[in-house]
C-alpha cells in the first residue's frame, strides 16, 4: 500500500447523475476517486476505484472506505451523493418505500460518514460533504418519508460536526433545488416551476453549480465551516 500522493475522496452514488458528475468533476481536479453504487459503471480513469456495494448496509460501507485506505493509504474527503427519492402522498406511501428511503438516505448518510471518520481521525483531517435538499425546509407536500428520511440527514450532519470536530474532521451538507435527473424526471413540470418560484434564486441549480460548494467544503479553507446546510437557490 503506497499513500496517494492526491487528494483521495469517496463520492458514493457515483454511477450516474449528480455523482458521476463530481467523481468526474474531482478527477479532473486532481483527487483520487473511489466511487460506489449497486451496479457496476463505466466509469474508467487511472485515479478512479470502483466498489460495488450498498451503502445502506454495514459491510458495504466499510467495503468501500476499506477499498480506499488499501488502494491510496489514506482519505481526506467524503461525498454522501447516494439517495434515494419517492413522491406519494403519506396515505399511499406503502412502508416498504419508506424503509426504503430512510435507509438510503439516512442510515446510509450514517455509516459512511462513521466508517470514514474512524480512518480520517488517524490524520486529524477530513470532510464529510452530505446530501439534503430544498423539500426540508419547503415542507413539501407528497414528500413525507422523503423529507424525513433528508431531515435525519440534516440532523446527522449537525451532530456529526460536534462530535468530529475534535478529530480535524468538518461536516456539511448540500441541499440542491430541483435538478434535471431521474429523481425529477417524472415530476410535472407545472410542480418543478411551482417549487423554483418558492427559492430566492428562481432557476434550477446546474450540475456546475453543487460541484463549486463541494469545491468549496472539501477545500482546506473551509475548515472553519461545520455543521451547516447551504441550499442552493435559496430557502
Amino acid at each position: 500500500m503506497t499513500e496517494s500522493a492526491f487528494p483521495v475522496t469517496v463520492v458514493t452514488g457515483s454511477r450516474t447523475g449528480i455523482g458521476r458528475h463530481l467523481a468526474e468533476h474531482l478527477l479532473e481536479q486532481g483527487h483520487a476517486v473511489v466511487g460506489c453504487s449497486r451496479q457496476a459503471t463505466d466509469l474508467a480513469h487511472a485515479r478512479y476505484l470502483h466498489v460495488e456495494a450498498d451503502v445502506a448496509d454495514e459491510a458495504g460501507a466499510r467495503a468501500v472506505v476499506g477499498a480506499a485506505r488499501k488502494t491510496f493509504g489514506r482519505l481526506d474527503n467524503l461525498v454522501n451523493n447516494a439517495g434515494a427519492a419517492a413522491m406519494n402522498h403519506a396515505l399511499l406511501t406503502p412502508a416498504a418505500v419508506v424503509e426504503r428511503l430512510l435507509q438510503v438516505n439516512t442510515l446510509g448518510t450514517f455509516l459512511m460518514s462513521r466508517e470514514a471518520a474512524r480512518v480520517m481521525m488517524g490524520a486529524k483531517r477530513g470532510r464529510i460533504v452530505n446530501f439534503s435538499t430544498v423539500a426540508v425546509p419547503f415542507h413539501l407536500a407528497g414528500e413525507a418519508a422523503y423529507v424525513a428520511a433528508k431531515a435525519g440527514v440534516e440532523a446527522l450532519t449537525r451532530v456529526l460536526a460536534q462530535e468530529f470536530a475534535p478529530f480535524g474532521i468538518t461536516v456539511n451538507a448540500v441541499g440542491p433545488g430541483p435538478m434535471d435527473t431521474a429523481l425529477t424526471r417524472g415530476v410535472p413540470d407545472d410542480k418543478l416551476e411551482a417549487l423554483r418560484a418558492r427559492q430566492a434564486i428562481h432557476r434550477s441549480p446546474t450540475l456546475a453549480d453543487v460541484a463549486h460548494v463541494v469545491d468549496f467544503l472539501l477545500h482546506p479553507s473551509s475548515g472553519m465551516v461545520t455543521g451547516q446546510v447551504i441550499y442552493l437557490g435559496g430557502a
